[in-house]
Protein backbone atom coordinates (compact mmCIF):
# COMPACT_ATOMS: atom_id res chain seq x y z
CA UNK A 1 0.00 0.00 0.00
CA UNK A 2 1.50 3.59 -0.60
CA UNK A 3 1.90 6.54 1.35
CA UNK A 4 -1.37 8.39 -0.19
CA UNK A 5 -3.68 5.39 0.75
CA UNK A 6 -2.85 5.10 4.08
CA UNK A 7 -3.49 8.78 4.37
CA UNK A 8 -6.70 9.08 6.84
CA UNK A 9 -9.55 10.23 4.83
CA UNK A 10 -12.05 10.91 8.05
CA UNK A 11 -12.92 15.17 8.07
CA UNK A 12 -11.46 14.74 11.99
CA UNK A 13 -8.33 14.05 10.87
CA UNK A 14 -5.43 16.00 12.60
CA UNK A 15 -4.18 16.44 9.12
CA UNK A 16 -7.17 18.23 7.75
CA UNK A 17 -7.43 20.67 10.60
CA UNK A 18 -7.09 24.35 9.18
CA UNK A 19 -3.71 25.64 10.59
CA UNK A 20 -3.90 28.27 13.26
CA UNK A 21 -2.83 31.91 11.92
CA UNK A 22 -0.36 34.23 14.65
CA UNK A 23 -3.75 36.06 15.63
CA UNK A 24 -5.73 33.68 16.71
CA UNK A 25 -3.13 31.97 19.46
CA UNK A 26 -3.34 35.29 20.95
CA UNK A 27 -6.52 36.20 20.41
CA UNK A 28 -7.93 32.73 22.20
CA UNK A 29 -5.17 33.70 25.25
CA UNK A 30 -7.29 35.49 28.25
CA UNK A 31 -4.17 36.43 30.16
CA UNK A 32 -2.49 38.25 26.56
CA UNK A 33 -2.13 41.80 27.11
CA UNK A 34 -1.74 44.24 24.13
CA UNK A 35 2.13 44.66 25.18
CA UNK A 36 2.58 41.59 24.27
CA UNK A 37 0.66 41.35 21.19
CA UNK A 38 2.91 43.56 19.50
CA UNK A 39 5.88 42.09 20.79
CA UNK A 40 4.29 38.84 19.28
CA UNK A 41 3.70 40.61 15.42
CA UNK A 42 7.74 41.91 15.62
CA UNK A 43 8.93 38.49 16.59
CA UNK A 44 6.08 36.77 14.00
CA UNK A 45 7.86 38.95 11.71
CA UNK A 46 11.94 37.75 12.35
CA UNK A 47 13.27 34.94 9.93
CA UNK A 48 13.97 33.36 12.74
CA UNK A 49 10.45 32.72 13.75
CA UNK A 50 9.23 32.13 10.23
CA UNK A 51 10.95 28.75 10.34
CA UNK A 52 8.55 27.64 13.30
CA UNK A 53 5.23 26.65 13.12
CA UNK A 54 2.43 28.64 13.25
CA UNK A 55 0.52 26.12 15.03
CA UNK A 56 2.51 26.63 18.82
CA UNK A 57 1.88 29.12 20.66
CA UNK A 58 4.49 32.27 21.53
CA UNK A 59 6.70 32.39 23.83
CA UNK A 60 6.63 36.16 24.98
CA UNK A 61 9.78 37.13 26.40
CA UNK A 62 10.48 39.78 28.86
CA UNK A 63 12.10 42.32 26.47
CA UNK A 64 10.05 44.91 25.53
CA UNK A 65 10.12 44.69 21.64
CA UNK A 66 7.81 48.12 21.30
CA UNK A 67 10.84 49.59 21.49
CA UNK A 68 11.56 48.68 18.23
CA UNK A 69 8.89 50.42 16.82
CA UNK A 70 9.03 54.40 16.01
CA UNK A 71 6.29 56.22 17.58
CA UNK A 72 4.57 57.42 14.29
CA UNK A 73 3.66 53.39 14.11
CA UNK A 74 2.93 53.06 17.35
CA UNK A 75 0.49 56.11 17.75
CA UNK A 76 -1.39 54.60 14.64
CA UNK A 77 -1.33 51.18 16.24
CA UNK A 78 -3.05 53.13 19.64
CA UNK A 79 -5.70 55.01 17.01
CA UNK A 80 -7.14 52.12 16.44
CA UNK A 81 -7.97 50.83 19.80
CA UNK A 82 -11.60 51.54 21.37
CA UNK A 83 -11.52 55.06 23.62
CA UNK A 84 -12.20 53.27 26.50
CA UNK A 85 -8.46 51.60 26.73
CA UNK A 86 -6.59 54.55 26.28
CA UNK A 87 -6.60 54.93 29.83
CA UNK A 88 -4.85 51.67 30.16
CA UNK A 89 -2.65 52.08 27.89
CA UNK A 90 -1.29 54.96 29.27
CA UNK A 91 -0.53 53.06 32.60
CA UNK A 92 2.00 50.85 30.71
CA UNK A 93 5.13 52.21 30.22
CA UNK A 94 6.16 56.13 30.46
CA UNK A 95 6.98 55.85 26.38
CA UNK A 96 2.88 54.67 25.98
CA UNK A 97 2.14 57.83 28.25
CA UNK A 98 3.59 60.22 26.29
CA UNK A 99 2.25 58.73 22.90
CA UNK A 100 -1.18 59.09 24.29
CA UNK A 101 -0.64 62.39 25.45
CA UNK A 102 0.28 63.54 22.20
CA UNK A 103 -3.07 61.95 21.06
CA UNK A 104 -5.27 64.20 23.03
CA UNK A 105 -6.70 67.42 21.37
CA UNK A 106 -9.08 68.66 23.72
CA UNK A 107 -9.09 68.98 27.47
CA UNK A 108 -11.59 70.67 29.89
CA UNK A 109 -9.33 72.36 32.72
CA UNK A 110 -10.60 71.99 36.40
CA UNK A 111 -7.57 72.59 38.21
CA UNK A 112 -5.92 75.68 37.71
CA UNK A 113 -2.56 75.04 39.61
CA UNK A 114 -2.13 72.09 37.08
CA UNK A 115 -1.84 74.43 33.88
CA UNK A 116 0.44 77.08 36.52
CA UNK A 117 2.70 74.11 36.82
CA UNK A 118 3.08 73.84 32.96
CA UNK A 119 2.11 69.84 33.51
CA UNK A 120 -1.04 70.71 30.93
CA UNK A 121 1.44 71.51 27.90
CA UNK A 122 3.86 68.85 28.73
CA UNK A 123 1.77 65.95 29.30
CA UNK A 124 -0.45 67.49 26.65
CA UNK A 125 1.71 69.26 23.82
CA UNK A 126 -0.53 68.91 20.48
CA UNK A 127 -3.70 70.31 22.39
CA UNK A 128 -5.73 72.20 19.75
CA UNK A 129 -9.07 72.88 22.14
CA UNK A 130 -8.60 74.30 26.19
CA UNK A 131 -11.57 74.91 28.24
CA UNK A 132 -10.42 77.17 31.19
CA UNK A 133 -13.86 78.02 32.67
CA UNK A 134 -14.28 75.81 35.58
CA UNK A 135 -10.44 75.96 36.54
CA UNK A 136 -11.23 80.28 37.25
CA UNK A 137 -13.58 79.40 39.92
CA UNK A 138 -11.89 79.29 42.93
CA UNK A 139 -14.81 76.11 44.78
CA UNK A 140 -14.44 76.31 48.55
CA UNK A 141 -13.48 73.16 50.66
CA UNK A 142 -14.92 70.24 51.37
CA UNK A 143 -18.13 71.19 49.53
CA UNK A 144 -20.85 68.33 48.23
CA UNK A 145 -23.29 70.92 46.08
CA UNK A 146 -22.15 71.21 42.43
CA UNK A 147 -23.87 74.28 40.47
CA UNK A 148 -24.34 73.64 36.85
CA UNK A 149 -24.94 76.39 34.54
CA UNK A 150 -24.53 75.76 30.74
CA UNK A 151 -21.14 75.09 29.63
CA UNK A 152 -19.41 75.81 33.36
CA UNK A 153 -19.86 73.90 36.69
CA UNK A 154 -18.66 74.44 40.17
CA UNK A 155 -18.62 73.29 43.33
CA UNK A 156 -20.40 76.21 45.85
CA UNK A 157 -20.72 75.88 49.92
CA UNK A 158 -23.84 74.13 51.22
CA UNK A 159 -24.45 77.43 53.61
CA UNK A 160 -24.25 80.13 50.64
CA UNK A 161 -26.91 82.69 51.05
CA UNK A 162 -26.21 85.20 48.32
CA UNK A 163 -26.43 84.43 44.11
CA UNK A 164 -22.59 86.23 43.59
CA UNK A 165 -20.79 83.31 44.95
CA UNK A 166 -19.22 83.30 41.84
CA UNK A 167 -18.34 87.25 41.37
CA UNK A 168 -16.53 86.26 44.76
CA UNK A 169 -14.63 83.45 43.99
CA UNK A 170 -13.76 84.15 40.74
CA UNK A 171 -9.21 83.75 39.99
CA UNK A 172 -8.02 87.90 40.09
CA UNK A 173 -7.61 88.88 36.37
CA UNK A 174 -3.75 88.56 37.15
CA UNK A 175 -3.80 85.04 37.50
CA UNK A 176 -5.78 83.95 34.88
CA UNK A 177 -3.24 86.41 32.68
CA UNK A 178 -0.63 84.40 34.36
CA UNK A 179 -2.06 81.03 32.98
CA UNK A 180 -2.35 82.26 30.07
CA UNK A 181 1.35 83.23 29.43
CA UNK A 182 1.94 79.81 30.20
CA UNK A 183 -0.36 78.37 28.28
CA UNK A 184 0.69 80.06 25.48
CA UNK A 185 4.39 79.17 25.88
CA UNK A 186 3.92 75.39 25.88
CA UNK A 187 3.91 75.25 22.13
CA UNK A 188 0.48 74.17 21.72
CA UNK A 189 -1.09 74.31 18.09
CA UNK A 190 -4.26 76.24 20.02
CA UNK A 191 -7.57 76.55 18.11
CA UNK A 192 -9.90 76.97 20.10
CA UNK A 193 -10.09 78.69 23.83
CA UNK A 194 -12.71 79.13 26.49
CA UNK A 195 -11.42 81.66 29.63
CA UNK A 196 -13.37 83.70 32.83
CA UNK A 197 -12.05 87.21 33.32
CA UNK A 198 -8.61 87.47 31.30
CA UNK A 199 -7.46 90.79 30.38
CA UNK A 200 -6.34 92.97 27.29
CA UNK A 201 -2.16 91.65 28.38
CA UNK A 202 -3.60 88.30 28.96
CA UNK A 203 -4.63 87.99 25.49
CA UNK A 204 -1.87 89.98 23.89
CA UNK A 205 0.60 87.74 25.09
CA UNK A 206 -1.40 84.32 24.15
CA UNK A 207 -1.50 85.98 20.51
CA UNK A 208 2.32 86.34 20.26
CA UNK A 209 2.56 82.82 20.76
CA UNK A 210 -0.63 81.12 18.98
CA UNK A 211 -1.57 82.75 16.10
CA UNK A 212 -3.22 80.52 14.71
CA UNK A 213 -6.04 80.93 16.97
CA UNK A 214 -9.07 80.00 15.30
CA UNK A 215 -12.22 79.93 17.83
CA UNK A 216 -12.46 82.18 21.45
CA UNK A 217 -15.08 82.38 24.10
CA UNK A 218 -14.40 84.96 26.46
CA UNK A 219 -16.52 85.18 29.38
CA UNK A 220 -17.15 87.79 32.04
CA UNK A 221 -16.04 90.30 29.18
CA UNK A 222 -15.62 93.98 29.09
CA UNK A 223 -14.37 96.85 26.26
CA UNK A 224 -11.23 96.83 27.56
CA UNK A 225 -10.44 93.02 26.92
CA UNK A 226 -11.64 93.62 23.13
CA UNK A 227 -8.70 95.61 22.66
CA UNK A 228 -6.65 92.40 23.18
CA UNK A 229 -8.36 90.41 20.28
CA UNK A 230 -7.15 92.37 17.56
CA UNK A 231 -3.98 90.49 17.72
CA UNK A 232 -5.66 87.19 16.86
CA UNK A 233 -5.19 87.51 13.04
CA UNK A 234 -7.20 84.13 12.18
CA UNK A 235 -9.68 84.56 14.60
CA UNK A 236 -13.03 83.32 12.56
CA UNK A 237 -15.63 82.63 15.67
CA UNK A 238 -16.14 84.49 19.01
CA UNK A 239 -18.42 84.51 21.50
CA UNK A 240 -18.85 87.10 24.01
CA UNK A 241 -20.76 86.65 27.26
CA UNK A 242 -21.26 89.74 29.61
CA UNK A 243 -23.40 89.65 32.09
CA UNK A 244 -24.93 86.32 33.45
CA UNK A 245 -27.80 86.69 35.81
CA UNK A 246 -26.79 84.96 39.13
CA UNK A 247 -23.11 84.38 38.42
CA UNK A 248 -21.15 87.65 37.29
CA UNK A 249 -21.93 90.90 35.88
CA UNK A 250 -19.86 92.68 33.24
CA UNK A 251 -20.44 95.18 30.05
CA UNK A 252 -20.07 95.30 26.43
CA UNK A 253 -21.84 98.52 24.89
CA UNK A 254 -21.45 100.52 21.86
CA UNK A 255 -17.38 100.95 22.26
CA UNK A 256 -16.53 97.53 22.80
CA UNK A 257 -18.59 96.31 19.58
CA UNK A 258 -16.81 99.00 17.59
CA UNK A 259 -13.23 97.75 19.01
CA UNK A 260 -14.48 94.17 18.17
CA UNK A 261 -15.60 95.19 14.50
CA UNK A 262 -12.57 96.85 13.40
CA UNK A 263 -10.08 94.23 15.20
CA UNK A 264 -11.90 91.10 13.78
CA UNK A 265 -12.88 91.42 10.25
CA UNK A 266 -12.45 88.02 9.06
CA UNK A 267 -14.97 86.54 11.67
CA UNK A 268 -17.52 84.18 10.43
CA UNK A 269 -19.20 83.51 13.56
CA UNK A 270 -20.45 85.98 16.25
CA UNK A 271 -22.58 85.27 19.53
CA UNK A 272 -23.22 88.40 21.67
CA UNK A 273 -24.64 86.96 25.36
CA UNK A 274 -25.93 88.95 28.03
CA UNK A 275 -24.30 92.48 25.86
CA UNK A 276 -25.39 95.80 26.11
CA UNK A 277 -24.91 98.13 22.86
CA UNK A 278 -27.36 100.08 20.54
CA UNK A 279 -27.91 100.57 16.81
CA UNK A 280 -24.62 102.04 16.07
CA UNK A 281 -22.37 98.98 17.81
CA UNK A 282 -24.58 96.58 16.06
CA UNK A 283 -23.99 98.67 12.79
CA UNK A 284 -19.91 98.63 12.77
CA UNK A 285 -20.41 95.39 13.17
CA UNK A 286 -22.06 94.41 10.26
CA UNK A 287 -20.07 96.89 7.89
CA UNK A 288 -16.97 95.86 9.09
CA UNK A 289 -16.83 91.85 9.10
CA UNK A 290 -17.85 91.32 5.56
CA UNK A 291 -17.51 87.70 6.05
CA UNK A 292 -20.19 86.68 9.32
CA UNK A 293 -22.25 84.44 8.23
CA UNK A 294 -23.93 83.30 11.63
CA UNK A 295 -25.04 85.52 14.33
CA UNK A 296 -26.54 84.68 17.92
CA UNK A 297 -28.00 87.30 19.82
CA UNK A 298 -28.89 85.97 24.11
CA UNK A 299 -29.97 87.78 26.60
CA UNK A 300 -29.31 91.04 25.07
CA UNK A 301 -29.72 94.47 27.03
CA UNK A 302 -29.62 96.15 24.20
CA UNK A 303 -31.16 99.77 23.41
CA UNK A 304 -34.30 100.22 21.36
CA UNK A 305 -33.86 100.35 17.76
CA UNK A 306 -31.03 98.11 17.31
CA UNK A 307 -32.88 95.96 15.02
CA UNK A 308 -33.02 97.51 12.09
CA UNK A 309 -28.63 97.68 12.39
CA UNK A 310 -29.50 94.07 11.66
CA UNK A 311 -30.28 94.83 7.41
CA UNK A 312 -25.80 96.26 7.14
CA UNK A 313 -25.15 92.22 7.98
CA UNK A 314 -24.79 91.52 3.78
CA UNK A 315 -23.50 88.12 4.15
CA UNK A 316 -25.48 86.85 7.33
CA UNK A 317 -26.99 83.19 6.54
CA UNK A 318 -28.08 82.31 10.34
CA UNK A 319 -30.00 84.58 12.76
CA UNK A 320 -30.03 83.41 15.68
CA UNK A 321 -31.75 84.96 19.17
CA UNK A 322 -32.13 83.17 22.20
CA UNK A 323 -33.61 84.19 26.21
CA UNK A 324 -34.29 86.94 25.25
CA UNK A 325 -37.14 89.05 27.34
CA UNK A 326 -37.64 91.55 25.13
CA UNK A 327 -36.98 91.92 21.14
CA UNK A 328 -37.19 95.81 20.41
CA UNK A 329 -40.15 97.47 21.55
CA UNK A 330 -39.48 100.81 19.75
CA UNK A 331 -37.28 99.92 16.24
CA UNK A 332 -38.26 103.01 14.76
CA UNK A 333 -40.54 103.41 11.38
CA UNK A 334 -41.22 100.70 9.42
CA UNK A 335 -40.42 102.27 5.97
CA UNK A 336 -36.46 103.12 7.40
CA UNK A 337 -35.75 99.25 7.53
CA UNK A 338 -33.75 97.20 5.39
CA UNK A 339 -33.54 93.52 4.83
CA UNK A 340 -30.80 90.92 5.00
CA UNK A 341 -30.32 89.59 1.72
CA UNK A 342 -28.86 86.31 2.50
CA UNK A 343 -30.32 85.19 5.47
CA UNK A 344 -31.69 81.66 5.19
CA UNK A 345 -32.40 81.11 8.88
CA UNK A 346 -34.29 82.58 11.66
CA UNK A 347 -34.12 80.66 14.86
CA UNK A 348 -36.30 81.54 17.92
CA UNK A 349 -35.72 80.02 21.00
CA UNK A 350 -37.19 80.65 24.84
CA UNK A 351 -37.93 84.32 23.76
CA UNK A 352 -40.78 86.34 24.86
CA UNK A 353 -42.47 87.32 21.99
CA UNK A 354 -45.47 89.23 22.87
CA UNK A 355 -43.55 92.54 21.99
CA UNK A 356 -45.60 92.98 18.39
CA UNK A 357 -43.71 95.48 17.18
CA UNK A 358 -40.66 94.29 17.74
CA UNK A 359 -41.74 90.96 16.24
CA UNK A 360 -42.81 93.11 13.17
CA UNK A 361 -39.39 95.13 12.52
CA UNK A 362 -37.24 91.70 12.66
CA UNK A 363 -40.20 90.06 10.47
CA UNK A 364 -39.45 92.86 7.91
CA UNK A 365 -35.62 92.46 8.21
CA UNK A 366 -35.94 88.76 7.75
CA UNK A 367 -38.22 88.72 5.07
CA UNK A 368 -36.52 86.90 2.67
CA UNK A 369 -36.09 83.87 5.38
CA UNK A 370 -36.05 80.30 3.93
CA UNK A 371 -36.44 78.21 7.65
CA UNK A 372 -38.27 79.41 10.81
CA UNK A 373 -37.65 77.52 13.82
CA UNK A 374 -39.69 79.22 16.74
CA UNK A 375 -38.96 77.07 19.81
CA UNK A 376 -40.11 77.02 23.59
CA UNK A 377 -41.29 81.40 23.12
CA UNK A 378 -43.61 82.11 25.20
CA UNK A 379 -46.31 85.14 24.22
CA UNK A 380 -46.67 83.83 20.65
CA UNK A 381 -50.01 84.20 20.24
CA UNK A 382 -52.41 84.97 16.84
CA UNK A 383 -51.66 88.41 16.26
CA UNK A 384 -47.79 88.00 16.96
CA UNK A 385 -47.72 85.26 14.80
CA UNK A 386 -49.82 87.26 12.23
CA UNK A 387 -46.91 89.92 11.33
CA UNK A 388 -45.22 86.35 9.89
CA UNK A 389 -47.00 86.84 6.48
CA UNK A 390 -44.12 89.52 5.48
CA UNK A 391 -42.04 86.29 5.16
CA UNK A 392 -42.32 85.87 0.83
CA UNK A 393 -40.04 82.58 0.40
CA UNK A 394 -40.51 80.25 3.72
CA UNK A 395 -39.87 77.16 2.97
CA UNK A 396 -39.29 75.41 6.24
CA UNK A 397 -41.42 76.13 9.12
CA UNK A 398 -40.61 74.35 12.83
CA UNK A 399 -43.02 75.53 15.98
CA UNK A 400 -42.19 73.60 19.35
CA UNK A 401 -43.34 74.62 22.30
CA UNK A 402 -45.60 77.51 21.26
CA UNK A 403 -48.61 76.54 23.75
CA UNK A 404 -50.54 80.17 22.92
CA UNK A 405 -50.97 79.64 19.35
CA UNK A 406 -53.93 78.53 17.58
CA UNK A 407 -55.28 76.56 14.42
CA UNK A 408 -56.64 79.33 13.00
CA UNK A 409 -53.74 81.64 13.95
CA UNK A 410 -51.25 79.19 12.05
CA UNK A 411 -53.44 78.32 9.36
CA UNK A 412 -53.79 82.36 8.72
CA UNK A 413 -50.04 82.84 7.80
CA UNK A 414 -48.63 79.71 6.13
CA UNK A 415 -51.75 79.76 3.33
CA UNK A 416 -49.79 82.76 2.00
CA UNK A 417 -46.73 81.22 1.87
CA UNK A 418 -47.03 79.64 -1.58
CA UNK A 419 -43.18 78.02 -1.25
CA UNK A 420 -43.87 76.00 1.98
CA UNK A 421 -42.66 72.62 1.79
CA UNK A 422 -41.76 71.48 5.36
CA UNK A 423 -43.88 71.44 8.20
CA UNK A 424 -42.86 70.66 11.72
CA UNK A 425 -45.65 70.75 14.77
CA UNK A 426 -44.71 69.69 18.38
CA UNK A 427 -46.25 70.38 21.16
CA UNK A 428 -48.42 72.79 20.77
CA UNK A 429 -51.54 72.21 22.82
CA UNK A 430 -53.72 74.49 21.42
CA UNK A 431 -53.66 73.51 17.56
CA UNK A 432 -56.51 71.06 17.31
CA UNK A 433 -56.54 67.94 14.92
CA UNK A 434 -60.34 68.64 15.14
CA UNK A 435 -59.82 72.83 13.93
CA UNK A 436 -58.14 71.69 10.83
CA UNK A 437 -60.10 72.76 7.80
CA UNK A 438 -59.96 71.31 3.96
CA UNK A 439 -57.74 74.47 3.02
CA UNK A 440 -55.12 73.40 5.39
CA UNK A 441 -56.04 69.31 4.60
CA UNK A 442 -55.59 70.27 0.64
CA UNK A 443 -52.02 72.36 2.20
CA UNK A 444 -50.93 69.30 3.53
CA UNK A 445 -51.07 67.13 0.90
CA UNK A 446 -48.97 69.15 -0.81
CA UNK A 447 -46.04 69.20 1.57
CA UNK A 448 -43.06 67.22 0.82
CA UNK A 449 -42.26 66.39 4.98
CA UNK A 450 -45.07 67.10 7.98
CA UNK A 451 -44.27 66.22 10.98
CA UNK A 452 -47.69 66.90 13.15
CA UNK A 453 -47.71 66.32 17.05
CA UNK A 454 -49.07 70.03 18.41
CA UNK A 455 -50.11 67.34 21.69
CA UNK A 456 -50.03 63.44 22.87
CA UNK A 457 -53.38 63.62 21.90
CA UNK A 458 -52.97 63.97 18.18
CA UNK A 459 -54.00 61.07 15.74
CA UNK A 460 -53.44 62.85 12.47
CA UNK A 461 -49.95 61.67 11.98
CA UNK A 462 -50.52 58.12 12.47
CA UNK A 463 -54.16 58.54 9.81
CA UNK A 464 -51.63 60.27 7.54
CA UNK A 465 -49.86 56.73 6.94
CA UNK A 466 -50.49 55.58 3.21
CA UNK A 467 -52.09 58.70 2.13
CA UNK A 468 -49.04 60.30 0.54
CA UNK A 469 -49.81 63.33 2.06
CA UNK A 470 -46.28 65.24 2.82
CA UNK A 471 -44.58 63.19 0.44
CA UNK A 472 -44.99 65.69 -2.80
CA UNK A 473 -42.94 65.03 -5.61
CA UNK A 474 -42.37 60.85 -4.58
CA UNK A 475 -42.70 58.68 -7.76
CA UNK A 476 -42.94 55.10 -7.59
CA UNK A 477 -41.87 52.54 -10.47
CA UNK A 478 -42.72 49.33 -11.02
CA UNK A 479 -40.28 47.00 -13.29
CA UNK A 480 -42.07 45.42 -16.20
Amino acid sequence: MSFREKMPTSPKSPLRRRRLSWSGSWLNHQTTSFKQVVSAVIEAQSPRSRSKSLSSDFDFPDVDRTLSLPDSLLLKILGKLPEPQNGDCSLVCKRWLNLQGRRVRTMKVFDWDFLLSGKLVSRFPKLTSVDLSNACVNPPRKSGVLLCHKSISFHISSDSTDWDFVERNLLHSEMVDRGLRVLGRGGCDLLKLVVINATELGLLSLAGDCCDLQELELQKCNDNLLRGIAAFENLRALRLIGTVDGLYSSSVSDIGLTILAQGCKRLVKLELSGCEGSFDGVKAIGQCCELLEDVSICDHRMDDGWIAALSYFESLKTLRISSCTRIDPSPGPEKLLGSCPALESLQLKRCRLSDKEGMRALFKVCDGVKKVHIQDCWGLDDDSFSLAKALRRVRLLSLEGCSVLTTSGLESVILHWEELESMRVVSCKSIKDSEISAALSSLFSLLKELQWRPDTRSHLSSSLQGTGIGKRGSKFFKKR
